[in-house]
């Protein structure tokens, strides 16, 4: 693996993003490492080799494509995209104004559109190249809570097998991974705090599955990969 290939993960928090994160660079890859709290990302960029740090507010679409420039301007053509970045909320359905459900279109759809298009020129290029969104199983159906939240994921899942038709014959990987698990941080460990540990999963599983599926040879691509604890129920 050579030592320029370029990763850009957003929403690198401190559960799934940073260890995804880690395991990139681990893995010979430069990361571009991006979320809306820096001192959060300057902490991480001072523990992880060959990342960088890049504050950006996803909602802003204009921000997006901009910073994507600057990562591929100052580090090189992106080779591996992941859109980790989510905004989701629980409400009933009498509290999910339109408003709310745009916003959170914005980050976990259109903003993935946004970051695609910026990378794809450098990818079909090169003939190669990874795109990869992580989603839940709100992308498969929608719960009563989940009204401003499943039809955006829904949309994200849709979208990314639009990419993965169309970017296919071109060399270019496009893959969804749903999350079918609460994911093991310190806030879900308190809110689920009567849960056995197979209840979770670990932020490190899912670096490792995601990282996997991002070199996975080109004649065996998946599409769609959902993860799960074998604690949870499916």
């Amino acid at each position: 693996m050579t030592k320029n290939r370029v990763c850009l993960i957003t929403g690198v928090g401190p559960g799934t993003g940073s260890a995804l994160a880690r395991r990139f660079a681990k893995g010979g890859h430069h990361v571009a490492m991006l979320a809306r709290n820096a001192d959060r990302l300057d902490s991480l960029a001072h523990d992880i080799p060959n990342a960088r740090p890049y504050p950006v507010d996803l909602s802003d679409l204009t921000q997006v494509r901009e910073t994507v420039q600057k990562i591929q301007s100052e580090m090189g053509p992106v080779d591996t995209l992941i859109h980790n970045a989510v905004a989701g909320g629980f409400e009933p359905l009498d509290r999910v104004t339109p408003e709310l459900l745009e916003a959170r279109f914005r980050v976990n759809v259109s903003a993935f559109l946004g970051l695609a298009q910026e990378v794809i020129p450098g990818m079909e290029q090169a003939g190669s190249g990874t795109i990869i969104a992580t989603g839940n199983t709100s992308a498969w159906r929608g719960k009563a809570m989940f009204a401003g939240f499943a039809p955006t994921k829904a949309a994200q899942r849709i979208l990314a097998q639009s990419m993965a038709r169309a970017l296919g014959p071109k060399g270019i990987h496009v893959a969804y991974v749903v999350i079918d698990a609460v994911i093991d941080v310190p806030w879900t460990r308190q809110a689920f705090k009567d849960k056995p540990d197979e209840y979770f999963i670990r932020p490190a599983g899912i670096a490792d599955a995601v990282f996997h599926l991002a070199h996975q040879e080109r004649s065996a691509w998946t599409f769609e990969l959902d993860l799960r604890p074998y604690g949870e129920e499916w």
